[in-house]
C-alpha cells in the first residue's frame, strides 16, 4: 500500500484489511470530519467522503483517524462501507443529561494534555483528562505550556505531579521554543499524537512551532494571557517528521464516561495504598484498616485527592446506571415487537 505508510498503515492494518479487499474496497484514513462529510486520506492522494444513511442510523460513526474501506464512486469520492478496529478512542460522555457515549479520535499512540501555566492549571480537571487519556489505550503526556508568560513553573509543576502519576511532564514555550525538543520522541514517523485541552491554551500554537509552519489558524493572546478559540473541528494533520497529530476544539465539559480501568491508572496512588487496606472490598469511607484514609490522616494523601476519586466513582456509577436503565428498555421494546408481530403471523395463519 504505497503511500499509505505516510499516514500510519501497518501490517496489523493489512491483515485486518484483507477480508474487504477482496470486496474491491479500498482503506483511507480520515483526516477531518465535517457532519458526515469526510477529508480522506489514500494511497492515491485525498479524497472527500460520506458515511451511508444505514450506517449512521446503525450508531456507526468514523471519527478522525479512524481507518476505513471505502468504495470509490463515479465522482471519485468515497463511500464508507466499513470501519477497520481502533488500537484505541479517546471518548467522553456527551455534554448535557445524554447517555451517550462521544468517540473525538481514534487510532491515537500519545496524547498531550495541554494547559497553560497562566490560569489554567486545574489538577481536578487535569485528574479527569487522565481517566480519559489512560481509559482510551494512549500514552497521556502532559504540556504545561505559555512557559514564557509564566512566572516560577517550580510550584505549579510540583502540584501537577503530584496527581500525575507515572506521566510525563514537559514545560514548553511555542513562542521561544523552549521545550519543544523533548516532544520529538513522541512524534516519530507513523506515530499518531492528538493535543487535547481548553480553549485558549495554545494548542494550535503549539502545533505550528512542531510543524515549523502556520498550518493551523491561532487566536490572538488576551491580556491574561489567555488565547482566544479558534479550533472548531478535529483535523490529522502529517508533520515533517511523517508523524501525524491532531488538533482538536477546546472541552468545555468533561464527563467521564465507563472508564473502571482509566480511573484506576489514574488514581494508581490510592490504588497501591488500597492494598494494604484490611479489607479487598474497602470502600475508603469509614471502614476500620482502611489504609487509604489512614494516608490522609497522615498527610500522607491530600484530602481533597480522595474526595475527587470518590466524586469521579460516583460520577462513572451513575453514568453505568443509566445505561443499564436503558438497556432495559431497549430489551422491553424489542420484547414487545417480537410480542407483536409473533401474534401478527398467528392472526395471519389463522385466516
Amino acid at each position: 500500500m504505497t503511500g499509505l505508510e505516510n499516514y500510519g498503515w501497518n501490517e496489523s492494518l493489512q491483515q485486518a484489511f484483507e477480508a474487504l479487499e477482496e470486496s474491491g474496497l479500498e482503506p483511507a484514513r480520515v483526516a477531518s470530519e465535517h457532519r458526515n462529510r469526510y477529508v480522506l486520506y489514500t494511497a492515491n492522494g485525498v479524497i472527500t467522503g460520506r458515511l451511508p444513511g444505514r450506517m449512521h442510523r446503525g450508531g456507526e460513526h468514523a471519527v478522525v483517524g479512524d481507518w476505513v474501506a471505502i468504495k470509490r464512486a463515479p465522482d471519485g469520492t468515497g463511500v464508507i462501507r466499513a470501519i477497520l478496529p481502533r488500537t484505541s478512542t479517546f471518548s467522553r460522555k456527551v455534554a448535557g443529561r445524554a447517555v451517550e457515549r462521544q468517540v473525538m479520535a481514534a487510532n491515537i499512540d500519545t496524547l498531550f494534555i495541554a494547559m497553560a501555566l497562566v490560569g489554567d492549571v486545574s489538577v481536578r480537571r487535569l485528574e479527569r483528562y487522565l481517566i480519559m487519556a489512560w481509559e482510551s489505550g494512549a500514552r497521556p503526556v502532559i504540556l504545561l505550556t505559555k512557559a514564557d508568560l509564566a512566572g516560577d513553573a517550580e510550584a505549579v509543576l510540583n502540584e501537577v505531579a503530584a496527581v500525575a502519576v507515572g506521566v510525563p511532564i514537559h514545560v514548553v514555550s511555542s513562542r521561544t521554543g523552549d521545550g519543544l525538543d523533548e516532544l520529538r520522541p513522541y512524534l516519530c514517523a507513523g506515530c499518531t499524537v492528538a493535543v487535547v485541552g481548553s480553549s485558549g491554551v495554545g494548542k494550535s500554537t503549539l502545533i505550528n512551532a512542531l510543524i515549523g509552519e502556520d498550518r493551523v489558524r491561532t487566536g490572538e493572546v488576551r491580556e491574561d494571557g489567555r488565547g482566544r478559540h479558534t479550533t472548531t473541528a478535529r483535523e490529522l494533520i502529517r508533520m515533517p517528521s511523517g508523524a501525524l497529530i491532531i488538533d482538536t476544539p477546546g472541552l468545555r465539559e468533561l464527563q467521564v464516561w465507563e472508564a473502571e480501568s482509566g480511573l484506576i491508572d489514574a488514581f494508581a496512588d490510592i490504588e497501591e495504598l488500597a492494598q494494604h487496606c484490611r479489607f479487598r472490598d474497602c470502600a475508603h469511607q469509614s471502614e476500620p484498616g482502611c489504609a487509604v484514609r489512614e494516608a490522609v490522616e497522615s498527610g500522607e494523601l491530600p484530602a481533597d485527592r480522595l474526595e475527587s476519586y470518590h466524586q469521579l466513582r460516583r460520577e462513572m456509577r451513575a453514568v453505568e446506571g443509566r445505561i443499564d436503565l436503558r438497556t432495559r428498555a431497549e430489551v422491553r421494546r424489542e420484547e414487545r415487537a417480537a410480542t407483536r408481530a409473533f401474534h401478527k403471523h398467528i392472526r395471519d395463519r389463522n385466516r
